[in-house]
């Protein structure tokens, strides 16, 4: 019978052992990481261990001497050495520092976490420079722009597009308020919290569209000086919202004990959002294999439909729009490029759930 050499056998051995000890380490790693989405939905404890710890220290690396963070970036990723130097040399670069897609609400609830666990100064320090920058950028008016230090353009318009003037707010409410995990924020904070979010409901309130002397609801943005509806984006013309105006009523209904011009305000909007509803159709999307992403998004007639909203609504007929990179108003979603069509949202059922339960909880608490 033959065998295999001690020696032969020993290596063998040696090479499993080795696979073993790989495919262990490979499979905690996958175990430890944490989609960049879900950084803050971890039990307590995790925040003090050695993945958050690694990456907090991602963030402070990211921020920004001014305090504040670019969009769009997992900071959850693993740096290289010359990255985390690169990114020390840009902290200086302030150009592109922004309240956009959740920039700077996402790090400053993760390093507060980690803060609360760890106790390291690095942590809450970042979080005071992130608060300052996030109040420093308020105009006087009492509006946020989109991007900080002013970026010309459409940038520099008071912003609720995509919610980014409610984020600050509703942070800066539960800054003001004490509340945990920001509850390390000192007093003359707080302080400044509370005339920021009170200032910020003043430009609210003054900025919700009248149509024949009746009230509707918001633009997505303004013109900072004579807060005119403006234009953003090419697509995106001065217009009633049926998106952003939502996240503005809910916002507003979280306000304990409201005076009558916030009240009013409410009912206003909630009275706009059921008159604009569109019923009896629904959006669908059609697989096609000739278009450029391989579908298309149509509407379709549905009698048994849930109510859908458009994102843009004409102001003094509250018809819905569709604008494409043209800048062309049309009254059809079909009427616009399919690259609008399908990477943009023009119709959704976005105040659903504020007609179906948030209002009428809202009622029941007054």
């Amino acid at each position: 019978m033959n065998s295999l050499p001690k020696n032969n056998l020993y290596i063998k051995i040696s090479l499993m052992l080795l696979f073993m000890v790989q495919a262990m380490s490979t499979f905690a790693q996958n175990k430890e990481k944490v989609p960049w989405q879900r950084i803050n939905e971890q039990p307590d404890t995790w925040y003090g261990s050695e993945a958050a710890i690694r990456i907090a220290e991602n963030m402070l690396l990211h921020q920004k001497d001014i305090g504040g963070w670019y969009k769009n970036i997992d900071m959850s990723v693993q740096l290289s050495e010359e990255e985390k130097s690169q990114l020390k040399k840009d902290k200086s670069s302030n150009m592109g520092a922004t309240l956009d897609n959740d920039a700077g609400f996402i790090q400053v609830a993760f390093l507060s976490k980690a803060y609360r666990e760890t106790k390291d100064p690095r942590f809450s320090q970042a979080v005071l420079k992130a608060l300052d920058y996030m109040m420093d950028a308020q105009y006087e008016n009492g509006g946020w722009p989109q991007y900080y230090p002013i970026r010309k353009g459409y940038y520099e318009h008071i912003t609720f597009n995509d919610g980014a003037m409610i984020q600050v707010m509703k942070l800066l409410r539960i800054v003001a308020d004490g509340k945990k995990p920001y509850d390390f924020v000192n007093a003359d904070r707080k302080r400044r919290a509370q005339k920021a979010i009170e200032k910020g409901l003043e430009i609210i309130l003054r900025t919700q569209i009248k149509v024949d002397g009746t009230l509707t609801a918001w633009c997505a943005q303004y013109d900072k000086d004579d807060l005119s509806p403006a234009k953003a984006r090419a697509y995106e013309l001065p217009s009633i919202s049926g998106s952003e105006s939502v996240g503005i009523v809910r916002y507003l209904m979280t306000i304990e004990n409201p005076d009558p011009k916030v009240v009013k305000a409410i009912e206003s909007a909630i009275a706009w959002f059921e008159a604009v509803k569109l019923e009896g159709i629904k959006l669908v999307q059609i697989d096609d294999e000739t278009l450029p992403r391989g579908y298309d998004r149509v509407v379709v007639e549905d009698k048994d439909a849930g109510p859908l909203w458009a994102r843009f609504y004409e102001i003094g007929t509250n018809r819905p729009m569709f604008v494409g990179r043209d800048s062309i108003v049309r009254y059809s979603l079909e009427e616009i490029e399919h690259e609008r069509r399908v990477g943009y949202s023009y119709l959704g059922p976005y105040a659903a759930g504020l007609l179906e339960s948030d209002y009428p909880d809202w009622k029941h608490r007054q």
